[in-house]
């Protein structure tokens, strides 16, 4: 991917080092945090408090590893560069396509091991993720270590594709999607509803990479092959047969493997974001 020496998003906050926190450094503790998550999920555990326990046992299998606070490194200025890549192209899709027309950027916290946001305590253990409440995403950059080393996706675009996915869930918000979601919590329907909309923010990242293409020209040779070996790497069925030697699809959150590949190169394909509707219906009536 090209990135570098390219402009920066001035929506980011790096809390690395902050407090004292430490990062484990890159290992097995991974798979042990999938396994930990996965068993509370099935048990109905609070995902909170689990993230807790699985970040205690990976520190205690491998030394910290000490974060200088804001440090301008190679992991901020690639997140930044990426974020800014997702707000011009956001930004030209809204006032082209919405009603309305303003795109207001999320904002992002780089951090490590741990940082308080008002979805509660963002982890390390829980992976990137988006906050509705703050509007903000949350990244640890430790995880794009175990995205290669662990669940076998390397590369730069595999990176920005995570990056893509927690800004498309913004995107979501603002256009009124994750609505569905919020209705359905505490039903039956909630991770049908759960896997609806990450299936949706699959086809948004989707999406993003076509015009980010078309506008800047990021893509080198393999790097659209990244994004797609990411997509399959952290699909549910896939990450329950790591962690546990069988799938139970009715635990699902965010779609099998095969879904998620197919819903980003849709989204890469077309370039539309009038679709957006039509697919989230689409991707309903398949689960």
């Amino acid at each position: 991917m090209r990135w570098k020496g390219r402009e920066r998003s001035e929506n980011v906050q790096d809390r690395r080092g902050s407090g004292g926190a430490k990062v484990a450094a890159a290992g097995g503790g991974g798979i042990l945090m999938l396994v930990v998550m996965l068993v509370a999920m099935y048990f109905n555990v609070d995902p909170q408090q689990a993230a807790r326990v699985a970040n205690r046992l990976q520190q205690m299998q491998a030394p910290a590893v000490e974060q200088g606070a804001g440090v301008d490194d190679e992991a901020q200025e690639f997140i930044s560069v990426v974020l800014r890549d997702t707000e011009v192209v956001w930004q030209k899709l809204f006032s082209q396509q919405v009603r309305g027309g303003r795109y207001q950027a999320p904002q992002l916290v780089i951090f490590s091991n741990s940082t308080p946001s008002k979805c509660g305590t963002a982890n390390s253990a829980t992976g990137p993720f988006y906050c509705p409440a703050d509007q903000t995403i949350y990244i640890d950059p430790s995880f794009f270590t175990q995205l290669h080393r662990e669940l076998g996706a390397p590369g730069d675009f595999a990176q920005a594709y995570v990056i893509a996915h927690e800004v498309a869930h913004h995107v979501q918000k603002t256009l009124g999607f994750m609505r569905a979601v919020e209705q359905a919590r505490g039903t039956r329907d909630e991770n049908r509803a759960s896997v609806r909309l990450e299936l949706q923010a699959d086809f948004l990242a989707g999406v993003w990479a076509h015009h980010a293409q078309r506008e800047f020209e990021v893509l080198e040779d393999g790097d659209l092959e990244e994004a797609i070996n990411a997509a399959n790497s952290i699909g549910d069925d896939r990450l329950q047969k790591m962690a546990q030697g069988f799938t139970i699809p009715e635990r699902y959150t965010h779609g099998t493997s095969a879904q998620r590949v197919r819903w980003f190169k849709a989204g890469f394909r077309s370039g539309d974001l009038s679709e957006a509707q039509a697919l989230f219906d689409l991707a309903y009536e398949r689960l």
